[in-house]
């Protein structure tokens, strides 16, 4: 209410600011309109009386001599008549005449404004104060023949001092007149505020409910002016309000309902690292309840290291963070990680999201699935041994037909290496996907390394009259396991020579990476990842297969991979293995020109 007064108050200055203000203005304009006027009508009066002084004297300005007396007797006669002081001036300056003073002692008036306004225009005036009457006087000049200024000039000059006192006398009436409208539109301006406010301070108070989330407070609208319609609106929002925050509690409830039976955990954390949602099966998984947690740091969380730092790290770098760690509070379990980053509006940065998902059981299976096949492997490597040794047997020519016999046992023999070298790419592909091979990370010299692997395949190439060719970068190094970085090579090159025809081409090379581009001439000082390319003449790859070459048993050609001794395993192990050395692999292919296998790897593990 105090503040509605107020507003009243400020509303009723602020009218009667304005009215006062307009009619001052009005009172200025009009004031300096009238001494403008009265101004001008004294100059035109004065100049007309100058002309009929002219038309009856004998100007001789510019006749010989300097004639003082006879201009300044004219001069005081001519005072009598039109009531103001007159001056006869030569084109010159010179005064001639003057009637209120010898004219033999005043200054040389051809600077004088109004001379020189009469001098360019015909007629000149100028307002100046007289020290020696102590008031403003208008002095008019003309020529004294016309288009003539060096014949000399008349001049009148008239006290302004009636003109001022009118002036006075109006803005006196101004003064009076205004403080009387003052009061008047005070008492007005009052009565019309009051008018407004009332109603105004009633939807203040329906606003105020609203705050309060009072959703079904009203206005009553009696006036259907400006004010009603605002009442009506305000009427409309607060109904609006009311079925918005219906759908929004019903919309919470459903969200809260779907978060609390979620399988996974959901964590919600601010770019702050405040915890701003937590759902029952987060609670369970971590170990710890909402109300307790919810408003805190993600470091007060009594949880291990890892978690704490894999949340350092996306909210640091703003990435998608995807790892498995075994939780051993409350309880142990492995979990699967997933750290989303969220951006509010498609641009600003406002937390992340951590899913949490106990795949316990499903490692467990896929370990059983693993060990499964390990044993069946490890089984048939029993009787396959036994059928090769038997094989090497007859081989040595204990059968009666050595063609027919040698040819079968071949086939036996070579049978017994392929499956033999099945079950060893199962095996490792089981331990792989199960990882259960623990790599062991250390610098290794690209140059060396590339060249031994090289020569180790160099007489395999050979019998196939294949050349083969290496090029790498001088002085680069990798973080990685030697012995898998050397398995993920030679397989790829031992594909390579194994389906490029007689008298190919197979090559390698190694680049350094920066911001995902080669680079060479030694601007790889900084690179962070390097690149192994290895590239044949072969068949080619058609681009329907591409997308499946890495998986387990496929083959593009089924025939020719069985008559080249392949198992369609070695694609699926190298990328397991890349994969665990962080990197990525991909295939670029044409068929009939050939195919080139592409690594990218980290430079730091």
């Amino acid at each position: 209410m105090r503040k509605m007064n107020s507003f009243r108050f400020r509303l009723t200055f602020a009218m009667v600011a304005l009215i006062g203000l307009s009619v001052l203005a009005a009172g200025i304009v009009m004031g300096n309109t009238f001494k403008q006027n009265h101004i001008n009508a004294l100059e035109a009066s004065m100049v007309r009386e100058m002309r009929i002084i002219l038309d009856g004297m004998d100007w001789q300005g510019s006749d010989a001599g300097t004639p003082f007396d006879y201009y300044s007797e004219q001069a005081r006669h001519l005072k009598e008549t039109t009531e103001s002081r007159v001056t006869f001036i030569r084109g010159d300056g010179v005064v001639l005449g003057d009637s209120d003073h010898d004219a033999r002692t005043m200054d040389n008036h051809a600077e004088r404004t109004e001379i020189v306004e009469a001098g360019r225009e015909g007629v000149g005036r100028a307002i100046r104060h007289s020290d020696t009457l102590d008031e403003n006087l208008l002095y008019v000049a003309i020529e004294a023949v016309r288009g003539q200024p060096d014949k000399g000039y008349i001049r009148l000059a008239l006290s302004l001092a009636t003109v001022e006192a009118s002036m006075s006398r109006i803005w006196s009436a101004l003064v009076i007149g205004l403080l009387v409208l003052f009061v008047v539109a005070a008492l007005v301006s009052y009565r019309l505020a009051s008018g407004l406010t009332r109603p105004l301070e009633q939807i203040t108070a329906v606003a105020k409910r609203i705050k309060s989330l009072d959703y079904q407070a009203r206005v009553n609208v009696k006036n259907h002016d400006e004010i009603g319609e605002l009442g009506q609106a305000l009427n409309a929002m607060a109904e609006s309000l009311q079925i918005q925050m219906a759908r929004i509690h019903q919309n919470e409830n459903q969200l809260e309902s779907v978060l609390d039976n979620m399988i996974n955990g959901i964590v919600m954390i601010d770019r702050a690292g405040r915890m701003v949602l937590i759902n029952r099966r987060a609670e369970e998984v971590l170990g710890f309840h909402a109300g307790e947690m919810v408003g805190r740091h993600y470091t007060e969380a009594k949880q291990q290291y890892e978690l704490t730092q894999i949340i350092q790290d996306g909210l640091e770098h703003r990435d998608h963070v995807r790892e498995e760690i075994t939780f051993y509070f409350p309880e142990e379990r492995l979990l699967d990680l997933n750290l989303v980053p969220i951006f509010e509006d498609g641009s600003e940065f406002g937390g992340v999201l951590l899913v949490l998902q106990d795949v316990s059981a499903i490692r467990r299976l896929e370990r059983m699935r693993s060990e499964f096949v390990a044993n069946v492997s490890h089984e048939l490597k029993t009787p396959v041994a036994a059928v090769k040794g038997f094989a090497e047997t007859l081989l040595s020519g204990a059968v009666n037909d050595p063609e027919i016999t040698k040819s079968f046992l071949q086939i036996i023999y070579d049978e017994s290496e392929r499956l033999n070298r099945l079950i060893g790419d199962i095996l490792e592909l089981s331990k792989i996907e199960s990882r259960r091979v623990p790599l062991q990370f250390s610098p290794i010299e690209l140059p060396s390394f590339i060249s031994k692997t090289v020569e180790v395949m160099t007489s395999e190439a050979a019998r196939k009259h294949i050349d083969l060719s290496m090029r790498v970068e001088p002085g680069l190094f990798v973080e990685a396991d030697e012995d898998r970085l050397r398995q993920i090579v030679m397989n790829l090159l031992a594909n390579g020579i194994s389906y490029t025809p007689e008298g190919g081409k197979v090559s390698i090379s190694v680049q350094p990476l920066v911001d995902g581009r080669p680079v060479s001439g030694g601007d790889e000082q900084d690179y962070d990842y390097i690149r192994i390319s290895i590239s044949d003449t072969g068949i080619g790859i058609p681009k329907k297969d591409l997308p499946r070459i890495f998986e387990r048993f496929y083959r593009v050609d089924k025939a020719r991979s069985r008559s080249s001794g392949g198992t369609g395993l070695g694609l699926s192990i190298v990328k397991h293995l890349v994969e665990l050395h962080h990197g990525t692999i991909s295939v670029e292919s044409s068929v009939g020109i050939g195919s080139t296998f592409i690594i990218d790897m980290p430079v730091i593990q």
